[in-house]
């Protein structure tokens, strides 16, 4: 399954939501980001990724919603799992207040007592410092998912409603994004109509009506939503399909956004002046780099082996992120997503067809790259993939699983352990290279993994590393900014274990990123590796814990343990992932060299 080169994007609700806040941040406001989900999960960390999508990882731990991904790429902030509310955990946190006797007795009902822990939650949320400035934002984005008449949404409506009264009408813009469906090439608006009148049934009074369609809207159709809205057509922005959804925030700033923004919620004596320039700034930058994109002809082909590949949500951030790096090599995109069974023996008796496409399209793809997954099915495809690419010389990029599958590849067709395998695959299995982190609970699924921002410390022998290389080039800064908290940050060990921000050139670097695991390599296997030509070039700070390998005589092949997708900014594309990219396209030289690094997209 190949991803068009020239096929248009749908532009779902977080793109559109985030969109807006760029073009926020663009008119020098900080803005941070709600995701409301009505379902009744704690978080999303036990959330099937083939039903829900991927599950995104904050600094602090948190398994939110994919969607606080694309918050975090498009406005380069940093969000804690505070920033992502589900219905169950609202119900859960005021039962908990119950059996402490918070309520002092009284009948604990979902209004108001339900309702106005959700505001409170919302109103104190909405003033953590999310970016570099490391100040209170001056406005808070919240998207409330599901569907205006569902049940479970029921409350969540009811909080915004009284919301917007308690925080007054001048500090409350209502966007309601509603679907226009093209029927025989007619533009539908009875959908819309529909939905903005059940809005209005629960109290809610739209602003701005975003409407999705796969085309533009034509000036009747505007004309007419307006009328049986009941707003002015000025408020009615399409928000259609479009080449990429980083063209998205031009869309909306060509339709007069930013005025209807500015004059609904009197916006014009909040911007910090020192973040007005920045903030133009960033528009031209984003601009520059839509109309780059657009003009890049040469294509990279990156073939993506892995369990989830029927949902490609279940895999956003990595596809957000090669997205990044091509964008930053200049390259068009081409991503073949590859069922890893497809690739196994047992395909080609059951599917001959399916397991010969799978392998004509791995043996023409210029990366090759694993990401992360659970339990065994469709691993052994993984591990054929690791194998053509270390021994034809493909760039490779394995990423959490995909570090691991790099491991039993090379220790069972380099170091000739034929036994050699996970501990989650098999756990009796004679020799178990991956293995069980011992103090992971084996009692507990939810939040028991490790998870959130963890340091790597590169080792005395990576001095050849190209994935090192990169992160010690100088990063330029977003809008003259530092980076933000959730930025992969280097710093250099000093003599007493503590850290200085500014590296000597010969001094190993320390990087922070973003994990999500409970199986290690087993440290017991490390030496004979290391002694076949398999570098652990990064390590945890007590040095047991490998968390990067390079081959040396390789174009490119990387295997990291964390998870650098998560890190990755429009602007500010993952090293890992911009090493994997650059290699694959043939430019790995000029990025290194700072040739395409330093160039127009961050204008240092």
């Amino acid at each position: 399954m190949e991803s068009p080169l020239n096929a248009l994007h749908e532009v779902t609700d977080a793109s559109a939501a985030s969109s807006l806040g760029v073009l926020l941040k663009s008119i020098g406001l900080r803005v941070t980001a709600i995701k409301i989900d009505p379902y009744l999960n704690s978080d999303a960390g036990l959330l099937g990724p083939l039903e829900h999508g991927e599950c995104f990882v904050l600094d602090d731990g948190g398994e939110v919603d994919l969607d606080l991904g694309n918050y975090e790429r498009y406005l380069n902030i940093a969000l804690t799992k505070d920033n992502n509310i589900t219905l169950g955990k609202m119900f859960q946190l005021v039962l908990d207040r119950e059996r402490k006797g918070d309520y002092l007795g009284k009948t604990v009902q979902i209004v108001p007592h339900l309702t106005d822990f959700i505001q409170d939650w919302i109103q104190r949320v909405a003033q953590i410092p999310v970016d570099s400035t490391r100040e209170r934002p001056d406005v808070c984005i919240i998207e409330l998912g599901g569907t205006v008449g569902d049940i479970e949404s029921a409350p969540l409506i009811e909080a915004l409603r009284c919301l917007r009264w308690r925080v007054g009408e001048k500090n409350f813009l209502h966007c309601h994004v509603s679907l226009v469906p093209v029927i025989n090439t007619e533009q539908k608006t009875k959908p819309t109509q529909a939905a903005i009148r059940d809005v209005r049934s629960v109290g809610l009074s739209p602003d701005i009506i975003a409407c999705r369609c796969s085309e533009p809207l034509k000036q009747p159709t505007t004309d007419k939503i307006a009328m049986y809205c009941q707003v002015d057509p000025a408020q009615v922005i399409a928000v259609h399909d479009v080449p990429s959804t980083y063209h998205v925030p031009l869309l909306l700033e060509s339709q007069g956004l930013i005025p209807i923004l500015k004059n609904v919620l009197h916006l014009d004596n909040l911007p910090d002046p020192s973040l007005i320039e920045s903030g133009a700034q960033t528009w031209r930058i984003w601009k520059n780099l839509t109309a780059t994109q657009d003009r890049a002809f040469d294509t990279v082909k990156i073939c993506l082996v892995g369990k989830y590949t029927a949902l490609q949500d279940a895999y956003l951030s990595v596809r957000k992120s090669l997205e990044h790096a091509s964008m930053r090599c200049a390259r068009k995109l081409e991503i073949t997503w590859l069922d890893s069974s497809d690739l196994e023996p047992e395909t080609e008796t059951t599917s001959p067809a399916a397991y010969h496409k799978a392998w004509g399209s791995l043996c023409t793809a210029s990366g090759i790259i694993v990401p992360g997954g659970f339990a065994q099915r469709g691993t052994e495809g993984m591990v054929a993939a690791a194998r053509w690419a270390r021994e034809k010389g493909v760039p490779y990029l394995g990423i959490c699983l995909g570090m691991q599958i790099a491991v039993i590849e090379f220790c069972r067709n380099v170091c000739g352990i034929q036994a050699a395998q996970s501990e989650e695959f098999d756990a009796d299995a004679e020799d178990k290279v991956v293995i069980y982190m011992p103090e992971i609970s084996k009692a507990t699924m939810g939040a028991s993994m490790r998870l959130g921002v963890k340091t790597t410390h590169f080792q005395e022998n990576s001095g050849f590393s190209k994935l090192r290389k990169l992160y010690e080039t100088k990063a330029p800064t977003v809008n003259g900014s530092p980076a933000t908290a959730s930025d992969p940050k280097i710093s250099t060990a000093t003599a007493d274990g503590e850290t200085t921000s500014k590296p000597s050139p010969s001094d190993p670097p320390i990087i922070s990123e973003r994990h999500r695991h409970r199986y290690e390599v087993n440290p017991q296997y490390i030496q004979k590796m290391a002694s076949h030509g398999l570098d652990f070039i990064g390590k945890d700070e007590s040095g047991e814990r490998m968390e990067i390998l390079e081959l040396r005589d390789h174009p490119w092949f990387v295997g990291v343990q964390y998870h650098p997708e998560y890190l990755s900014r429009v602007l500010r594309p993952s090293m890992p992932y911009l090493g994997f990219v650059a290699a694959a396209a043939g430019c790995l030289d000029e990025v290194m060299g700072g040739e395409k690094f330093g160039g127009m997209v961050n204008g240092a």
